[in-house]
């Protein structure tokens, strides 16, 4: 039995020390020569600060700002510790609970606001992190947010456009807008204006 252990042990140290330092040191290693701003987590920064990550929402309430889409995850929207969805069913009475009260919100901060919501305004993603919302839903905004910055719609419309994204590799998914960076930029057009 002994004979066996020996050699047991030898394999778990050298096994361990490839697959736990070494194979990982080495994907790191090339993360961050290949891609090193996403092997960093995407920051963003302003003034010389960390405002947020490009990959992860932030909950933004004030009619001043584009509303991104809504977090499911605990304690506190867009945990990315905690990333999870709301694991509600189509026919939970707790998700058309939830829904309402949301397009009440939204109907509430903006009631010249008369078509119809978008439904990435008023339901969780999968991972409770999405930074993004739809082209329609930032749209569905810009009246909301004119009134409150002073603003003419059609410069925030260009705004809109000037951020949008398009499906990833021209093919999967939708135009998309990153909440965050079309906040940032709202900003900074406010600054200068």
């Amino acid at each position: 039995m002994f004979a066996n252990l020996i050699p047991a042990l030898r394999m778990l140290v050298v096994l361990s020390v490839l697959t736990g330092v070494a194979y990982p040191l080495l994907v790191t290693g090339i993360a961050q020569l290949a891609f090193p701003w996403r092997a960093n987590g995407s920051l963003l920064i302003e003034n010389q600060k960390v405002v947020g990550s490009e990959l992860i929402g932030q909950p933004f309430a004030d009619p001043k700002y584009f509303w991104g889409r809504p977090s499911a995850t605990s304690p506190q929207p867009y945990n990315s510790g905690a990333s999870s969805g709301s694991n509600l069913g189509a026919r939970n009475p707790a998700l058309a609970e939830a829904v309402t009260a949301r397009i009440k919100a939204l109907r509430d901060a903006d009631p010249e606001a008369t078509g119809p919501v978008p439904a990435d305004l008023v339901t969780t993603s999968a991972s409770g992190l999405d930074p993004h919302i739809s082209v329609a839903a930032a749209d569905y905004q810009i009246s909301r947010i004119a009134k409150a910055r002073g603003l003419a719609p059609e410069a925030l419309r260009a705004l809109v456009a000037q951020h949008t994204q398009p499906p990833t590799f021209g093919v999967l998914g939708e135009k998309r807008v990153n909440v965050l960076q079309l906040n940032l930029n709202l900003d900074r057009a406010a600054r200068k204006g």
